[in-house]
């Protein structure tokens, strides 16, 4: 009985365990909605829990949510003539109530290309079709799209868990000061968030009196709601706006003192920041923080998280230039080694990384993800590394660049030959950024046949043709890989060619998109993941 309860699908509970298997790929919760209607009404909050954050062609979504416009929006949408049926009547689900995580960066980009795909390129007759486009300002038009989502979803008290406020850089901004003064009228919708994380990003050279102005408008309706919110979980500290969120952490109105548990400080002038000593004693609940290749990390900052009289987390520390901390970082190193699990370098010159080889060997043993990016690079430094860490080593990221283009790669070849050997027997990512050889590259996949890499990403100099076969016969038909992604520096994108994509799925392996699979894994978004 209970054997044919679970293939019928009787055990609700364990056919969502099941399905939240798949909550990352989007084909596979598709197909699992079209089963039956249980497993329609299990997949479906998956798919819509997130779904701006989704990079798929279809952007379809959007109409969905417009259909819940009250008849103000409905009216003011009208205005732009759009076709009577261009907007669903009826939907199956109340979608929005759905929404968990929301990014406004992540819906202002999805408007983006919704306009582009579905209104600007429709023709008459279609569904999506804008009439007298050009007698309209486009940008009034998708401010009031990105105005409407937000309204719909808090007209619709959407329970949220995760709300994050992010600007890339400040020209990316153009409708965040709307949305932030709609939130402020509606405080409601962020009482309730359980994690409120703040990604504000300023390029620090901006000469235009306008996009200033923008930007401290912003960061003052930031500040307004850090101190609305009663739960702030995670800060981005990043360029110049260490001041801002300074003032903040040591405002007697924030709350952030019992609630705060993350800080990052990502490509941020820590110049400007002082008393550290004082912020991390009143932060009661703080569980880490990451340092990410802040241009101006230096002596005087590290001896500052030297001399904190209660010791932080640092689980994260990427440097631009290692003879910036030539001096303190030994002491750093020793102090903190144990909770590091998140370390990559650039430049240094060739004592100074194998100090802090032998230092990262000696106090480091939690190290999960490590990031290479080097000018032709050592190839021993890399491999010992690697051999004397990789007990825990989850993601490994090598990026050669060569300051000669006209070079042979001699020691990419060097690297390739010897690595296989070095790597751990499982690995969650692998990217790899290096002039291969197909020679090369086919002793590195004999010395690594039996470890298995969930997600490969591959950038050759040249055309990947020459290695793609060795991939086939050593990768693709031993199934040692779930997702690939292969590129060039031509742009030739694997993804792109779909009989290529077809063999590879055919032995359920997925050929996604290369820089989406980039960013995804680089060591901004990496941290941003923390919860």
């Amino acid at each position: 009985m209970s054997y044919s309860k679970v293939f019928s699908g009787d055990l609700p509970e364990l056919t969502y365990e099941i399905i939240k298997y798949f909550q990352n790929d989007i084909s596979t919760l598709h197909s699992c909605i079209l089963v039956n209607r249980l497993w329609c009404r299990l997949a479906i909050p998956l798919l819509w829990k997130n779904p701006f954050s989704f990079r798929t062609r279809n952007y379809n979504f959007i109409e969905i949510y417009l259909h819940n416009l009250n008849n103000d929006l409905k009216s003011r949408l009208n205005e732009y003539k759009i076709n009577d049926n261009s907007l669903p009547l009826n939907t199956l689900f109340n979608y929005p109530r759905l929404l968990k995580y929301l990014n406004t960066f992540n819906i202002d980009s999805c408007v983006e290309i919704w306009f582009e795909v579905a209104v600007r390129t429709s023709k008459p007759g279609n569904r999506y079709f804008l009439k007298d486009l050009s007698s309209y300002s486009v940008s009034d038009f998708k401010r009031l799209i990105n105005i409407s989502l937000f309204k719909i979803f808090i007209e619709n008290e959407v329970n949220l868990r995760t709300l994050e406020i992010e600007i890339p850089n400040i020209y990316s901004s153009k409708y965040l000061n709307y949305i932030l003064e709609i939130i402020l009228q509606n405080t409601n919708f962020i009482h309730n968030i359980r994690n409120l994380n703040l990604y504000i990003i300023k390029s620090s050279n901006v000469s235009d009196d306008n996009i200033n102005n923008e930007y401290e408008l912003i960061e003052n309706r930031v500040s307004q709601i850090i101190n609305l919110h009663q739960n702030t979980k995670k800060i981005l500290l990043s360029n110049d706006n260490i001041p801002l969120f300074q003032s903040l952490l040591l405002s007697k109105h924030s709350n952030c003192s019992n609630t705060l548990n993350t800080i990052i400080f990502y490509y941020a002038n820590l110049n400007g920041m002082i008393n550290l000593d004082k912020i991390f004693k009143q932060l009661n609940v703080l569980e880490s923080v990451h340092i990410i290749y802040c241009y101006s990390l230096n002596t005087r900052f590290i001896q500052q998280i030297i001399n904190l009289t209660k010791p932080i987390k640092l689980k994260s520390l990427f440097i631009n230039d290692l003879s910036q901390v030539d001096k303190s970082l030994p002491l750093l190193i020793q102090k903190y080694g144990d909770y590091l699990e998140n370390f990559g370098f650039v430049l240094g010159d060739l004592s100074q990384k194998q100090q802090l080889g032998e230092l990262i060997i000696k106090y480091c043993k939690n190290i999960k993800f490590i990031d290479f990016y080097e000018f032709e690079s050592n190839h021993q430094i890399i491999t010992n590394y690697i051999e004397n860490i990789r007990q825990n080593l989850n993601y490994l990221s090598i990026k050669i660049v060569y300051e000669d283009p006209n070079g042979n790669g001699e020691r990419s070849s060097t690297l390739l030959q010897n690595l296989g050997q070095t790597l751990p027997s499982k690995l969650e990512y692998l990217s790899l950024t290096l002039r291969i050889k197909e020679n090369d590259f086919r002793v590195f996949l004999e010395n690594s046949q039996n470890i298995f890499i969930n997600k490969l990403k591959i950038m050759q100099d040249d055309s990947y043709s020459n290695i793609l076969h060795c991939i086939k016969e050593y990768i693709m038909k031993e199934k040692r890989v779930n997702y690939l992604a292969i590129s060039n520096h031509r742009g030739d994108d694997l993804y792109f060619f779909k009989d290529e994509v077809k063999e590879f799925n055919l032995y359920n392996i997925k050929v996604l998109n290369f820089y989406d699979l980039a960013l995804a894994y680089n060591a901004y978004n990496l941290v941003r993941k923390i919860d």
